[in-house]
């Protein structure tokens, strides 16, 4: 078994998120151009029941499998891997099996009567095979990640959207002429053959290690496991209440915000217009660094698991400001290139700056977005996830009453709506911190608050040179292109400067490690 330190398998992650992204940007570039304004529209209609019968099937279980496995394996208790494994693949398959079925047979009236377009009834069909085959995938990826073996996770991830885009070109020509609501279950059947690819890849791995023998003993251990069975729920069932959560709230968002938007005044078209600014342009583009703390939340959880079973609280401490510090250095640069450059951004980027106001609104508090994550996969490990769960709860209920009274008032509008999700972000991180701080006592240092806000400061200082040299100048998409780069690189410099990245740190890296040695 291949294992990884904290900060190789993040790297891993990191570099198979950015390859997955381009190749997701692709994909996305290859699926409207077939398909038209129209199939992209049944498409995207039916991932959000996707996403959302998804994430009920696997029931949180791969954060609790890589807790559990995690701390297992500090005690080389391989019994008790066996045990997490049988009873997680039981409970994925027979709910994924239970759910598939009543999606199936749920279709038309989620179709007519929820969706209101009958023709998203094929893409939901193909909804259904994804079911179990992601379930299943989760379980052995959340055992993998227990391991601190984060290749195998990375490896199948860029197998599955290489698979899916050398496919949905083929599916989606194919069934155009029958209609586009064939050809959006098309790009569907292409997602079910990426996944499966991505399934089998993972199978193939785990089957060639033999770490562990599944079929031996099957059943022996599936009566021994009612006490691993409520060591998974423990972390499950809170895990998955967070992100239902998340996903109720996506849901109603769009909703609540359309009828602030009417009381305020505002028409529907205008309002519709203003909230597609607001989520298609600004979001994307305050989202972009997550997928950098997204992987530090994933190899957090084993990490610290670990740390736990061992009871290496100083292990435990570190790891968390580690990660914090990290996610705010990944998050930093973002931060100020959207505050300074917003209006040329869009412009270049959607050919209109007419919500670059949003940006430069909200940037500066989504930093705190960026550590949320990591702190709470954090909490998670430390089988703190109901606390979790409650500060996601909190927050999303005083984000939709903000929401509500702000946007639903003529003088805010859909700005309203903006600072409803800053105060949203702000809260959940805040609570989260508090969590931490009153289980384990944990608190960022002085000395790390005075960096951070060194960096950010000095970082803004240059950038704003740089940004009144770029209004000067002739704006053209090179010279932004170029000013941005001479600010990462000077950020960079900071970095080191500032020891967010220290040497014992790089010399964890292959590449860092040979040039290290050679000294």
């Amino acid at each position: 078994m291949t294992k990884q330190t904290f900060l190789q398998g993040t790297i891993i992650l990191i570099i198979a998120g950015m390859i997955t992204r381009l190749l997701g940007f692709i994909n996305r570039i290859v699926v409207a151009r077939v398909m038209g304004e129209e199939g992209v529209g049944l498409y995207m209609m039916a991932l959000p029941t996707m996403f959302l019968v998804i994430t009920i099937t696997q029931l949180g279980l791969p954060v609790a499998i890589s807790k559990r496995v995690a701390e297992a394996d500090a005690i080389n208790d391989q019994q008790k891997i066996k045990k997490i494994l049988i009873v997680s693949l039981i409970i994925t398959g027979c709910t994924s099996l239970l759910i598939s079925t009543i999606l199936f047979f749920m279709i038309p009236f989620i179709a007519t009567s929820l969706l209101t377009d009958s023709r998203t009834i094929y893409p939901l069909m193909a909804v259904c095979p994804i079911i179990p085959i992601v379930a299943i995938s989760a379980v052995i990826r959340g055992y993998f990640q227990g391991l601190q073996d984060m290749k195998p996770q990375s490896y199948s991830l860029v197998i599955e959207q290489i698979v899916r885009i050398s496919c949905v070109a083929l599916f989606v020509k194919l069934l155009l002429p029958y209609g586009i609501e064939f050809a959006a279950a098309g790009a569907m059947v292409s997602v079910i053959l990426g996944e499966l690819a991505s399934l089998s890849f993972i199978i193939y791995v785990f089957k060639r290690r033999k770490v562990i023998k599944i079929r031996y003993r099957f059943f022996g251990y599936l009566k021994s496991s009612k006490e691993t069975l409520k060591e998974l729920f423990s972390i499950a069932l809170p895990t998955t209440g967070s992100k239902m959560i998340g996903s109720i709230s996506y849901f109603l968002e769009p909703i609540l915000v359309m009828q602030s938007l009417a009381i305020a005044g505002i028409a529907s078209s205008l309002a519709t217009k203003q909230y597609g600014e607001l989520t298609g342009y600004i979001l994307p583009l305050l989202f972009l660094p997550t997928f950098i703390t997204n992987s530090l939340s994933i190899t957090i959880v084993p990490s610290i698991s670990e740390a736990g079973a061992k009871q290496n609280n100083k292990l435990i401490h570190y790891r968390i400001h580690q990660a914090i510090r990290i996610s705010f250095a990944s998050g930093g640069l973002a931060t100020i290139v959207l505050s300074l450059f917003a209006a040329p951004i869009l412009l270049y980027m959607y050919g209109t700056d007419h919500a670059s106001g949003f940006l430069i609104l909200m940037a500066p508090f989504f930093i705190l977005l960026y550590i949320q994550a990591p702190m709470q996969a954090a909490l998670q490990a430390l089988d703190l996830a109901k606390p979790a769960m409650w500060n996601s709860l909190i927050g999303a209920f005083i984000k939709f009453t903000a929401l509500f009274v702000l946007a639903s008032s003529p003088k805010f509008g859909i700005t309203g709506v903006a600072l409803a999700m800053v105060v949203g972000v702000v809260l959940v991180t805040l609570l989260h911190l508090a969590s931490l701080q009153k289980a384990i006592k944990f608190s960022i240092p002085l000395l790390d608050l005075g960096k951070m806000a060194s960096l950010l400061l000095i970082t803004w200082w240059v950038g704003n040179m740089l940004k009144n040299m770029y209004v000067s100048m002739d704006s053209q998409l090179s010279v932004l292109i170029g000013i941005i780069l001479i600010l990462t690189f000077v950020y960079i410099l900071l970095l080191f400067g500032l020891r967010f990245i220290t040497k014992e740190e790089l010399k964890q890296i292959p590449l860092f490690a040979k040039w290290f040695s050679s000294k």
